[in-house]
């Protein structure tokens, strides 16, 4: 049986400012989070101190909780979840997003991240330069044991491994390319002109992939016996973040057209969320660099050599998916959702395993921190490139066909 045509919806077109200059305001919106988090920072440190803590880490910072819930319902609420069912009847595309992420992703990360951070820019980020990191969980060695390429010192009366700080940043390249996303790839989808539907089924499928296979691929590519996967963390996310918009969305539209009607729905209530996605996004932006601004300023160079592979990556990535859906013939709203999951990552939780495992302050959690930098100006480039080329896309698949 084959799967459902789905052509673009032309309705979506990026029609409104906050749309067409989309990259402009986020700009605007990095440079005001900055500006923010150092002309107020007490301001910046109350609402970064608002959040739901795991075992005294910040798991889910309730200010971005709220704002990627006004990103993600107006979303949410447009999904037909009839469409939902036939979408996950479509195999191609959820086999082709599962491939990347977890047979592909992984490892081309590793591979970029060790090559320009350990060979090609060591000696900028300094060859002996080290980071001081958290000893692993459970484990407990004497003082001056070398454990994998670190060495266990006392720092302020407590035991901490002091490691190559190159290998710290790559720690949270890892992480970022260990999580696919599972929230801010919906709004991707959304200004795609994606198949909604097939988005939000492989949302699901790979956040419950994402459960199993975490913990053992970043065990594995980190290089140490066990990585404590932080399973509260992980689910909190997913609930938070993808469960309780989606929840929220299908309930509401339920009830709004069974009291007012199809015809109301689509036509009064849709046309009011419009710009919720987008300012809430934008707000999210002002948010989250308001409490990372002061670490981003503090060390530019820093952010320039992490970001090189994590922007290689996330081209590399697109170019593979979007190369991939072309040979299996995949309908562009199918492709376009595909080609960008795999390209995003989940930065939030990334943020949150860095900061667990590694210790705020160290190199992994600046790197994930890096990830945020560049994932929005870099995916809105992503989608303007499936938009562009979104009319090409269906007339070569009906030439091939």
């Amino acid at each position: 049986m084959n799967p459902p045509t789905c052509t673009p919806d032309t309705n979506r077109k990026m029609s409104s400012p906050f749309e067409r200059y989309l990259t402009l305001w986020v700009g605007l919106c990095i440079i005001a989070g900055i500006a923010l988090g150092k002309l107020a920072p007490g301001l910046a440190q109350k609402l970064d101190g608002m959040a739901i803590y795991v075992n005294n880490a910040p798991v889910v910072s309730i200010p971005i909780a709220i704002c990627l819930f006004f990103m993600m319902y107006p979303i949410m609420v447009k999904i037909d979840f009839g469409s939902v069912i036939r979408a996950g009847k479509s195999g191609k595309p959820v086999f082709l997003t599962l491939f990347l992420n977890w047979c592909v992703k992984p490892f081309t990360m590793y591979a970029i991240a060790a090559l320009f951070l350990g060979v090609l820019f060591r000696g900028f980020i300094g060859a002996d330069a080290t980071d001081l990191v958290k000893m692993p969980f459970g484990l407990d060695l004497p003082v001056g044991t070398t454990h994998g390429a670190g060495t266990v010192v006392l720092h302020e009366g407590m035991k901490m491994l002091e490691i190559p700080l190159w290998r710290s940043y790559l720690a949270g390249c890892i992480l970022l390319g260990i999580a696919p996303c599972t929230a801010m790839v919906l709004v991707w989808s959304f200004l795609a002109r994606g198949n909604d539907g097939l988005t939000l089924v492989m949302v699901a499928i790979n956040s419950l992939t994402m459960l199993v296979l975490y913990g053992l691929l970043g065990g594995f590519l980190l290089g140490v016996g066990r990585l404590p996967v932080p399973w509260q963390a992980l689910l909190l996310s997913i609930a938070i973040y993808v469960a309780l918009p989606l929840a929220a969305g299908y309930l509401s539209r339920k009830w709004i057209i069974a009291t007012k009607g199809e015809a109301w729905f689509k036509q009064r209530f849709l046309h009011l969320l419009t710009p919720v996605t987008i300012v809430a996004l934008l707000t999210t932006l002002v948010l989250l660099f308001s409490f990372k601004g002061e670490v981003i300023v503090a060390n530019p160079l820093t952010i320039l050599w992490i970001a090189v592979p994590l922007f290689l990556q996330t081209i590399l990535i697109f170019g593979l998916g979007y190369g991939l859906a072309r040979l299996l013939k995949l309908d562009y709203a199918d492709a376009a959702p595909a080609a960008l999951i795999g390209a995003s990552n989940h930065f939030e939780v990334a943020i949150a395993t860095a900061t667990m495992l590694f210790g705020l302050s160290s190199g992994a959690a600046l790197a994930t921190v890096v990830g945020v930098l560049i994932e929005v100006p870099v995916m809105l480039m992503l989608v303007r490139i499936c938009v562009k080329r979104s009319g090409q896309w269906e007339t070569s698949l009906r030439a091939r066909v």
